[in-house]
């Protein structure tokens, strides 16, 4: 009798030089190799329709071209599952429709253990199109007022897209180019909460942020500094109970209330894999403010991510319900779902 043979599975993953030295490691294809799963490079020099077929094709490409050979390569491969769909990655590739999607969460409150609950939302924030109404700041807004956070309007993942800055004072926009994304400026102890999200896999670990600044430090300050000299003001005096003297000391957010806009984001803007950062407001506590969302962050760093995201890929090669945005569970009240 002939032995029957376990099916192997194909995932065929087409991402950047610097995203493939970083993700794809020996230790994840060796992982999911013995789960019956192959990670095969896509060449994008070549013809997605000439390569494969995958089960699976992973992806964080940008351009008409390649969305154009997905589209195509999924006409003739229909049992091959895309993630994700390049429309709903586009949503997070602009700072403003980025943070809209958080208000789309059904609930803006969670009930925690104890009996108390926590908020959560995003900060006030603008864009401003001309150089003009930049240096007006009448035309910001209600209640957006320095500091201020100054980023650039598209966020893909460029170095241009990265650079940002903290403005104290009017000063600080000279050298600003529109569209600018203007964001309010939230004290959060010096500490922000990246949020790793596979599936309906969530992990939350704590990162070193940008000083609080208090009303009489802000008098004193002038100007703006790029995001990449900020980072060297979290070096704090260790008389100054402003800040944390070790960044383990942060409480870190309820978990419930980190799932909860986890499950939102993912129901509401139908990917599967990004990150999204968030602060704890100083001034009220239980606040909670979602303040950047990324597609396919640097997994990686996250401890353990090979088991993660092979057991990710498991699921959604072999279990239907998990290519699914819309589980039963999620379509009740986020605030009637999570209870501690």
């Amino acid at each position: 009798m002939a032995e029957v043979t376990a099916k192997r599975y194909s995932v065929g993953y087409a991402l950047l030089q610097k995203k493939q030295r970083s993700f794809v490691q020996c230790s994840l294809l060796t992982l999911a190799k013995e789960r019956g799963i192959d990670l095969i490079r896509i060449d994008t020099d070549k013809p997605l329709l000439d390569q494969g077929p995958f089960d699976c094709v992973l992806h964080k490409m940008n351009g008409e071209n390649w969305r154009k050979q997905l589209k195509e390569y999924s006409g003739r491969n229909p049992s091959s599952y895309i993630i994700d769909s390049p429309d709903a990655i586009q949503r997070l590739q602009n700072r403003i429709s980025m943070l809209e999607v958080v208000s789309e969460i059904e609930a803006a409150e969670v009930k925690l253990k104890d009996g108390e609950s926590a908020s959560f939302g995003t900060p006030k924030q603008t864009v401003i199109y001309e150089q003009e109404k930049l240096n007006d700041t009448t035309s910001w807004g209600e209640g957006l007022k320095f500091p201020v956070i100054a980023k650039p309007l598209v966020a893909d993942g460029s170095m241009k897209s990265h650079k940002m800055s903290l403005i104290f004072s009017s000063e600080g926009l000279d050298k600003l180019k529109p569209p600018t994304v203007l964001q309010e400026f939230v004290n959060h102890g010096g500490v922000i909460f990246k949020v790793y999200v596979v599936g309906e896999y969530v992990k939350c670990v704590r990162r070193k942020s940008l000083a609080d600044i208090t009303d009489e430090k802000l008098g004193s300050l002038q100007g703006s500094v790029p995001f990449c000299q900020v980072s060297n003001m979290t070096s704090h005096p260790k008389n100054d109970d402003t800040y944390y003297k070790n960044l383990e000391d942060a409480e870190m957010p309820p978990m419930s209330l980190i799932t909860a806009i986890a499950r939102g984001l993912r129901t509401a803007m139908k990917l599967h894999l990004f990150n999204f950062d968030v602060i704890r407001d100083t001034k009220v506590g239980n606040r909670y403010l979602v303040v950047d969302i990324n597609y396919f962050p640097g997994y990686a760093k996250m401890p353990g991510y090979e088991s993660v995201l092979t057991e990710f890929f498991w699921d959604v090669l072999t279990n239907e319900e998990a290519r699914s945005f819309n589980y039963k569970k999620e379509k009740t009240k986020l605030v009637d779902k999570i209870s501690g």
